[in-house]
């Protein structure tokens, strides 16, 4: 194999898709979005360049996200994406066809495991492989996790929130809550329409969670000016929004994942179990840069929780690691051609 072919891992993910390769690290975070022309069904622009048509499109044009909850909804689409994908990291000098390692949701099935690698391949890679999220997350993470001691992560981005305990190299107990990001961001747009009769988009909403949201109460509360459409006069208005406004309007899907953390720990070993209590629950993700997320867990769990470092690149960091060493790994690694 050797030198000759290059090594792309991919993190396949709900809301934004990262293209790590070793030795270079993250070479393409993109949103997980393809722009469609709604007559013949072309595709008309991938990531960056459709996101930014998301909401500004004219009729005729839809902004899609093939992946829906962490699962493919759209084989075709995603196929088409990481086609895209693959061409941009390698450049257009590419004259091997690379190995191609692509992180899925812990929950995701056998058929839907065989739907990655089939498309991986026919998007042009030499040989595909799979691994679930949270080992991906876990090794991203620095946890050495062929060790037989019981580590907890907790992966949360846009679609789901895969919650794992891994021991010796694999998954012992795990869950996948279809509850992250995107429905945060639901969550808080449908409260200000509730509260404010103010209608605002999923970017706005995705603003307001991360430049003032929070996973328990505070008494020091942020503020931030939110501008939407009037629902009653339908002209544009703006209210102004403080941080515990933000944790009532989540607090249902914040207590969906804190009840997966929950049922994951009861599912737990015993001798496991108290590993855990040592070394603490490891955030992983996206969405678990949410302020006071580890004093919530603490708080519903009894547990320690801490941020890893970089959450958003752990699990595509992980990709580059384990392609890396192949063999460490093979335990955890599904499916090739």
């Amino acid at each position: 194999m050797g030198f000759l072919s290059p090594k792309l891992g991919i993190d396949l993910g709900t809301a934004n898709t990262l293209v790590f390769v070793p030795g270079k690290g993250v070479v393409l975070n993109e949103p997980s979005v393809v722009a469609i022309s709604e007559i013949d069904k072309r595709i008309l622009a991938v990531g960056a360049d459709a996101k930014e048509m998301i909401g500004r499109t004219p009729g005729e044009i839809i902004a899609y996200r093939p992946l829906k909850d962490g699962v493919i909804a759209d084989y075709r689409v995603t196929q088409a994406m990481l086609r895209h994908f693959i061409s941009k990291a390698m450049g257009r000098f590419q004259v091997f066809r690379p190995d191609v390692m692509v992180s899925v949701p812990t929950g995701v099935t056998s058929t839907e495991r065989r739907a990655v690698v089939e498309a991986a391949i026919r998007a042009g890679a030499r040989n595909a492989y799979v691994v679930k999220e949270s080992v991906l997350a876990a090794i991203g993470a620095g946890i050495p996790i062929n060790e037989p001691r019981g580590h907890m992560l907790v992966d949360m981005g846009g679609g789901t929130s895969d919650i794992a305990v891994i021991s010796l190299g694999g998954i012992v107990a795990s869950t996948s809550v279809k509850c992250a990001g995107d429905r945060f961001d639901h969550a808080i747009a449908d409260y200000i329409k509730k509260t404010y009769n103010l209608g605002i988009g999923d970017k706005t909403a995705e603003d307001v969670k991360i430049g003032i949201g929070s996973a328990v109460p505070v008494e020091e509360e942020l503020v931030m000016t939110v501008r939407g459409r009037d629902f009653i006069t339908g002209l544009p208005r703006s209210c102004e929004l403080k941080t515990n406004d933000i944790v009532k309007a989540m607090g249902k899907e914040l207590r969906e994942i804190i009840k997966g953390i929950r049922d994951v720990l009861q599912e737990t070993p015993p001798e496991l179990a108290s590993d855990i209590i040592d070394s603490g629950i490891t955030l992983t993700g996206g969405t678990s840069q949410l302020r006071h997320f580890p004093e919530l867990i603490l708080r519903r769990t009894g547990v320690n929780a801490t941020l890893a470092k970089d959450p958003l690149f752990c699990v595509a960091r992980g990709t580059g690691i384990a392609l890396e060493h192949l063999d460490t790994y093979k335990k955890a690694i599904i499916a090739k051609r």
